[in-house]
């Protein structure tokens, strides 16, 4: 199943789509990639769900990537006395250990790490920053602040500090458990939420030691503010624009995008946007002419993936979702503006083997108006790479490792192939002909351009660049 897009699709996986035939319709109409949210999924549930991909996956023998979202760190206030209570601004509010229910004037945070963190001056924002606290004064175990926009609220709701940075890990103890369930089934991604530090990712990657990729999702300031370095140990990003509105003015949040998308791009790192791309599709089947206009932007900047939350999660209409971003897609990159964006966003090839062959595949293929770059890839670093560069011919990896293909998934323009490590160079040119010829990448008497390294096999070898024909079951390679 050939997909006529670039971009991926990612659907997340809830109430509206749990059953397998709801997701091999949500494959059909342009699904890439499954996300599985733990803060919602029990580890039976999650492995059923594991299973059912899988399932379709075998029906129709394409890879499919499963990333798993962690709930991550969940900061909340506690109980009123009468619920809910009343905050009127310019009051004063107090935030305490005291387990007593709370009123008017306190109430308990049950999150001593945070005490000692807290600074005045520092906003701390309750109920998804309906309600605004500023601090005043900070001793023994007791925030006071002053209510700068009051309202009304309820037990248990959330709390960000946008300018405080908090001295716990990314990973609680539920999402430990979550981790190592997830590994065990086999998943490809794992999604580490409100990291704070590149520390956070390093954490995971303890736990992770190359079972499956990981993926920081950017939802907080502190995040925003060491992208480079986590950018730096992160296998790909999220622009988790829901929470980061919330910790930083929604005015702000459209450029943090596209410095990702760029940042990711450069880095040769797959970047996702999410939250709110189709919201209006929860209960409609079509979508306001806005969000339409919000994933194209996405698409134009060159992100590597667009994301459905709650649109095929829990909508009334999750395959129509999945559909529309299909749609929207391929008209974007039909465009003839998209290409000259995509091209002028293109940066220099870091001085590597590995970017130098990548970055010259690109450009031999662009010159001789090649069918296709096919990368013999064990790791995914060679695809990466040639991802990286944007080509305007349809890039196909080939490996002999099923976790390497789902993983690719989730990469721009990669259209993964599951098979056998080649025995040679003349076998490897002979089969790379072949399978982009079944796939519907080349035509006989066309040409395409292999890139490999050599030895075969070896992970991030990259080092060989071959140009050949497609033949009547075999191929020639030419003398270029």
């Amino acid at each position: 199943m050939r997909r006529l897009r670039r971009t991926k699709v990612v659907a997340t996986l809830g109430p509206a789509s749990s059953e397998r035939s709801v997701i091999a319709s949500l494959f059909a109409a342009g699904a890439d990639v499954f996300r599985i949210n733990m803060s919602h999924t029990s580890h039976e549930r999650m492995r059923e769900l594991v299973a059912a991909i899988r399932s379709v996956e075998a029906e129709h023998d394409r890879p499919i990537g499963i990333l798993v979202d962690l709930q991550g760190p969940k900061l909340r206030i506690g109980r009123f006395a009468e619920n809910p209570a009343t905050l009127v601004k310019g009051s004063s509010f107090a935030l305490d250990a005291d387990p007593t229910p709370g009123d008017a004037t306190r109430v308990e945070l049950p999150h001593p790490e945070i005490f000692s963190a807290v600074e005045p001056g520092h906003t701390l924002l309750l109920d998804d920053g309906k309600i605004r606290l500023v601090a005043t004064a900070v001793k023994d175990k007791r925030i006071v602040t002053r209510i700068e926009v009051g309202g009304k609220l309820s037990d248990r709701k959330g709390v960000s500090l946008p300018e405080t940075t908090i001295p716990f890990s990314a990973l609680e103890d539920k999402d430990r458990s979550d981790l190592e369930a997830a590994l065990d089934t086999g998943i490809d991604w794992v999604a580490l939420s409100f990291i704070q530090r590149p520390e956070d990712i390093a954490e995971a990657k303890k736990i992770t030691r190359g079972r499956a990729s990981v993926m920081a999702k950017i939802e907080k300031p502190q995040a925003v503010h060491r992208l480079a370095e986590i950018m730096d140990i992160a296998d790909s990003l999220m622009v988790a624009r829901g929470d980061l509105g919330v910790e930083m003015p929604l005015e702000k949040v459209p450029g943090v995008q596209k410095q990702m998308t760029r940042s990711g791009r450069r880095a040769g790192k797959p970047v996702v946007v999410a939250t709110q791309m189709l919201e209006s599709m929860i209960t409609s089947p079509v979508p306001t002419r806005a969000e339409v206009s919000d994933v194209s932007t996405a698409i134009f900047e060159g992100a590597d993936a667009i994301m459905l939350s709650a649109e095929s999660a829990a909508g009334q209409y999750p395959v129509e979702a999945v559909a529309t971003m299909n749609r929207i897609a391929e008209e974007v990159e039909r465009d003839p503006l998209y290409r000259t964006i995509i091209d002028a966003q293109r940066s220099e090839p870091e001085a590597t083997g590995a970017d130098a062959i990548a970055a010259a595949a690109r450009q031999i293929a662009e010159t001789l108006e090649l069918s296709a770059v096919i990368c013999w890839t064990s790791s995914g670093a060679t695809a990466l790479r040639v991802s990286r560069e944007r080509p305007k011919s349809p890039v196909v990896a080939i490996s002999p490792n099923v976790a390497t293909c789902r993983r690719l998934a989730l990469s721009w323009g990669v259209h993964s192939i599951l098979a056998e490590d080649a025995r040679d160079l003349d076998d490897m040119v002979n089969r790379a002909c072949r399978l982009a010829s079944r796939d519907a990448f080349a035509q006989l008497g066309q040409r395409v351009i292999i890139v490999a390294g050599v030895p075969l096999g070896t992970p991030g070898a990259t080092n060989m660049l071959r140009i050949a024909f497609v033949r009547d079951q075999e191929s020639v390679v030419s003398n270029q």
